[in-house]
């Protein structure tokens, strides 16, 4: 215990040689708080430590070094890169709404309900019928997808294909709707950005909660919807885009019908 008033940097031996709380002699340097002398090199954990170390998950650091770890035999593994190789970009903000009418802006949310409380119904004739006779249902792969020729899609189907999925989901034999099997979809955040003439251009938010068996997957992300006048007067489909933020998540079985 240091005497009142002395100055803390007289205390101890540190600039003289004497003898430790052990009883060792020390060196006159110095030392860490584990009694190591300040510079000395940390011992290494051994083969098994760098062995781990090699096999870490990089999920932040610099990019211009050699990757590392699990980023070395996946790129994917970084959440700079996007599944092209290129370096993703932050979502661009939202188009604010268009200066539509109420009666506009319900007719259109109403719309978009329908759509979801058929797809939960299986009305799937209903469902199709919503779209125009040149209408497609596009999922790319990635958002930053502009376009689905000579690029992989999830979904990319005009109306010609819609029958071919739907004969295959009723088919008695339909392996994949054998097991209890519902959906539940949840519509909200419905922006009319533009209209012009009888064409909208609509943006939403989902949710789609799937029960096979026992077993719950959620799939969510965001709807643009392109719509137009039919020749009655009412809206169908042009193009409804469709982005998962969890398209490239593992699942056990493939998408089966809409979401």
């Amino acid at each position: 215990m240091s005497s009142p008033g002395r100055p803390k940097s007289e205390t101890g031996s540190a600039k003289h040689e004497g003898l430790s709380k052990s009883g060792s002699k020390t060196s006159g340097k110095q030392a860490d708080p584990a009694g190591r002398p300040v510079g000395a090199a940390i011992p290494s954990a051994g083969a098994d430590m760098r062995h781990l170390l090699d096999q870490a998950i990089v999920i932040d650091g610099e990019t211009a070094g050699p990757a590392t770890g699990a980023q070395a035999i996946e790129p994917s593994h970084s959440p700079r890169a996007t599944l092209s190789g290129q370096l993703a970009h932050p979502a661009p903000l939202p188009r604010p709404s268009a200066l539509a009418s109420p009666d506009l802006q319900r007719e259109v949310e109403q719309f978009l309900y329908l759509q979801a409380e058929l797809l939960d119904a299986k009305h799937w004739q209903a469902w199709m019928d919503l779209f125009a006779d040149d209408g497609v249902y596009w999922m790319p792969v990635a958002p930053e997808q502009t376009e689905w020729e000579g690029s992989p899609s999830i979904f990319v189907e005009d109306r010609s294909m819609m029958e071919i999925r739907k004969g295959r989901v009723t088919h008695p034999n339909a392996w994949s709707q054998a097991p209890q099997w519902e959906t539940s979809h949840l519509v909200s955040h419905v922006t009319i950005e533009s209209v012009e003439v009888d064409t909208l251009m609509v943006r939403s938010r989902f949710h789609m909660m799937e029960l096979r068996r026992d077993a719950i997957r959620h799939f969510g992300g965001s709807y643009r919807h392109t719509l137009v006048r039919g020749a009655g007067g009412g809206l169908t489909i042009r193009l409804q885009r469709v982005d998962l933020f969890n398209s490239q998540a593992a699942f056990d079985y493939v998408l089966q019908i809409w979401v």
